[in-house]
């Protein structure tokens, strides 16, 4: 496995620098996803270190895939941990045209894994 870090300072394809934006609420979360073609969304919780650690990995694979990448923590939103049925985080949910599509919660992804399983996904 390699390690991989992230230069805030590097632009993704479009010439923006790509990090995970931070959302709020399921309102943010429903607003960033309908704007979005591909859209990535960490749910995570305060104090997960593998969650906290998943970040520059999601900082890679929205410059690699030109995807929108978020984070959200759902722990005070009871409504929002029903919707999306987490059960555990790190959770990744893959959404295309504002819909979900695919999702995992497996721990630590690699970045190339999350990578080639946002391609499968988003085609």
């Amino acid at each position: 496995m390699t390690n991989t870090t992230v230069d805030d300072s590097e632009p993704g394809r479009d010439g923006n620098v790509r990090r995970p934006t931070s959302l709020a609420d399921e309102d943010d979360l429903d607003a960033f996803v309908a704007d979005a073609d591909a859209a990535l969304v960490e749910f995570y919780t305060d104090g997960c270190g593998i969650c906290a650690s998943m970040e520059p990995v999601l900082g890679n694979v929205a410059r690699a895939l030109d995807v929108d990448v978020a984070l959200i923590n759902p722990r005070d939103d009871p409504p929002l941990v029903e919707r999306f049925d987490v059960r555990s985080v790190p959770l990744f949910v893959l959404f295309v045209d504002g819909e979900p599509v695919s999702r995992r919660a497996e721990g630590f992804i690699a970045g190339d894994d999350l990578t080639a399983w946002v391609e499968e996904h988003a085609a």
